[in-house]
């Protein structure tokens, strides 16, 4: 090897194995567009603009935290006697918004490693000087490093002006950026301590420049941080009424009622707090507040409404009750992570400085403590809602009406607590019609140690229910049927397969296993009459077979016990969804008079009539639709036409016996067909 390979090799040395004969392995550092970081900060970090006054008042917070923690133990600091207070002021004929602090302050070098080093925060290396207690006690807020950028998505100038409190610093500077990667920094002079931030809003977004609307803002993310906010209009003709002499009042509320310990907070403090939480004019049935201490702490503040808003049955997605809070500043208004959709009537807060987010703090990460707050979430609701059922009463009745039907959907939603929501479920029966008035713990109460099984009947309405022919065979065993006419039973029934060890047997099953009511059947003449009637219907049934539970109706539609009814299928046809073809076991009681009348009748074609006309008023009766209305309509009319035509030729006939049992029959049955 020359010289001149060897002094390359020297230069280069990650182009070839060195003196070894071993390949070079070269650490390097990632390289960063600066330019292009800030503008993906700027552009996609964030889904909505308003975050930034959230993020603002956050680290305004945080100094002010900071210069009260520091105070404790350093008596040197400057200021620290003042209040402390965050000033937000709205210029609209400079295009400026300003937030001004007069906590901590930044020194020079602190401008440039917290400022001017993208994703280093200084709330977080603070949080991790403190230890024990302190760091128990601290209510700061900043993690990442990055919500002070989101000041450029709305601005296109940031101009920052800080002091340190720091004892015998006197230096104060001036930080300028337009968010394209670059910043100017300077020395100037200014007497308070504390940091001062003008916003140059861009004039896509001045539209911000108004008082009221910054004020809400506030009160929106960072009503309850701890220290008072101010709103003042700089221009006098947005907000004439401020003058100098007017007290000044803060736009927020300091102190957090959840955070406040129980004992502490009156029935009224709880009910004004949860009318401005949810906006209800009625006063809640239920609350339950819990601190949850620990490595891992958290704070929750839940409500039962008395009252249901219009939407709740079907707008199943939207869940604006219960809101999420870190270390007091809003984090998401529809915590959907932590209320499962049958719960969505819960009201409330959650508030917990341990939570993961994303980095911009929009979007809960998953976490073995998330899950953990979900599962207290759904535990502390539960028991309110047993609380109140405890109390009964017409606060329970009137619970049972609002929210009852989304409650029955934690029965398929949340099979680990079915039991439990199970018990908490009511319903009308054959023996008490009253809506919502009995559980299943009453139900099998009342049926004793007898009992084998919780019957109950899926119908659109009650009055279809208790017509159904269905329950005859129970009416006159006197078993107690649930009527179950919410349209979530349909689903509700396919998940809760049993109660208390009890299984729950559909009333319309054509698996009935009850006593036989009192009525003496010929099994030859069922079976040739089930057969005849097959044999008319064709591929319009499944089977045709004498039924077991039929006292006075003709025929009926049995259920199969894991099949799709009748309910669920229209609620999936209303829903645009496709359904299997449906060839319904048909049951006809053979000891009716139309049964008797087609079994003596050699007529085919009217015998074929009777049929479908047996298995049309079964569909109609259990809430059915007939695909051909109009030809059911003509059959019942000929029928009728002929049951008349047979009644007034036995009128006519000369010699007419007077009528008997036989006659009495025949006439009926014409009628009834």
């Amino acid at each position: 090897m020359n010289q001149t390979q060897t002094e390359n090799q020297n230069e280069n040395p990650a182009d070839g194995p060195n003196a070894n004969g071993e390949p070079v392995i070269e650490t390097r550092a990632f390289d960063a567009e600066v330019h292009q970081l800030l503008k993906l900060m700027i552009n996609a970090l964030y889904s909505n603009r308003e975050i930034f006054l959230r993020e603002l008042v956050s680290n305004a917070s945080d100094a002010l935290d900071k210069l009260r923690f520091q105070a404790l133990t350093d008596s040197g600091l400057q200021s620290a006697e003042q209040n402390p207070a965050i000033e937000i002021s709205v210029d609209a004929e400079k295009h400026m918004l300003v937030i001004e602090d007069n906590g901590i302050g930044m020194t020079r070098d602190e401008v440039v490693d917290h400022i001017g080093t993208i994703a280093r925060s200084g709330t977080a290396r603070f949080l991790e000087s403190l230890s024990g207690d302190q760091k128990t006690d601290a209510k700061m807020i900043g993690q990442f490093g990055v919500g002070f950028y989101s000041a450029f998505i709305v601005s296109d100038k940031v101009v920052v002006e800080t002091r340190s409190a720091s004892a015998g610093s006197d230096e104060a500077v001036r930080w300028v950026s337009d968010g394209k990667g670059e910043y100017t920094l300077e020395t100037i002079e200014r007497e308070p301590v504390g940091t001062r931030i003008e916003l140059h809003l861009a004039e896509d977004h001045r539209d911000l420049l108004d008082a009221e609307r910054v004020k809400g803002i506030v009160q929106h993310y960072s009503n309850h941080v701890s220290f008072p906010i101010y709103v003042q209009s700089i221009d006098p003709a947005d907000d004439e009424s401020e003058t100098e002499s007017t007290p000044r009042k803060s736009v927020n509320d300091t102190q957090a009622l959840w955070t406040r310990p129980k004992t502490e907070i009156s029935d009224d403090e709880y009910t004004e707090f949860y009318g401005g939480l949810s906006g209800d004019l009625q006063a809640p049935a239920k609350w339950t507040h819990h601190h949850v201490e620990g490595n891992q702490s958290y704070s929750m503040l839940l409500f039962l409404p008395s009252q249901a808003p219009y939407d709740l049955a079907w707008n199943r997605d939207d869940r604006h009750g219960l809101k999420l809070y870190i270390q007091r500043v809003f984090i998401m208004d529809a915590a959907e992570q932590l209320l499962p959709r049958y719960l969505r009537f819960v009201r409330g807060v959650v508030d917990s400085a341990d939570l993961p987010l994303n980095v911009s703090r929009e979007i809960l990460q998953d976490s073995p403590l998330l899950t953990k707050i979900r599962a207290a979430v759904v535990r502390r609701s539960l028991d309110m809602i047993e609380k109140l059922a405890e109390q009964g009463g017409e606060p329970w009745q009137q619970f049972q009406r609002e929210f009852g039907n989304v409650l029955k959907e934690g029965i398929i939603e949340d099979p680990d607590n079915r039991e439990r929501i199970a018990g908490l479920l009511h319903f009308a029966s054959t023996t008490s019609t009253q809506p919502y008035s009995v559980s299943l713990a009453d139900y099998l109460e009342r049926a004793g140690d007898e009992a084998d099984a919780v019957w109950y009947l899926t119908a659109e309405n009650q009055s279809q229910a208790l017509a159904s022919p269905h329950l005859e065979a129970f009416f006159s065993r006197q078993v107690e049927v649930l009527l179950l006419t919410d349209p979530v039973d349909a689903w509700l029934v396919n998940h809760l397969f049993e109660y208390q060890g009890k299984p729950l047997k559909s009333a319309a099953s054509g698996q009935l296993d009850i006593d036989e009511p009192d009525q003496v059947v010929d099994s030859k003449q069922g079976e040739r009459l089930a057969g005849r009637i097959k044999k008319a219907l064709g591929d319009r049934v499944g089977n045709v077979l004498p039924s077991r539970r039929l006292t006075e109706s003709a025929s009926c539609i049995a259920e199969e016990a894991s099949g799709m009814n009748l309910q669920m299928r229209r609620i999936l046809k209303q829903a645009g969804q496709d359904v299997p073809e449906y060839k319904p076991d048909l049951e006809i009681n053979v000891s009716h008079d139309l049964l008797q009348r087609l079994d003596r009748s050699d007529d085919d074609v009217y015998s074929a009539e009777l049929a479908q006309v047996l298995l049309d008023q079964a569909l109609l009766i259990d809430g059915g639709e007939l695909a051909d209305p109009t030809g059911f309509v003509k059959r019942v009319n000929r029928l009728l036409a002929s049951g008349a035509e047979a009644s007034g030729a036995e009128s006519a006939s000369p010699g007419r016996r007077e009528s008997g049992p036989a006659d009495e029959t025949s006439s009926s049955s014409a009628d009834q067909a």
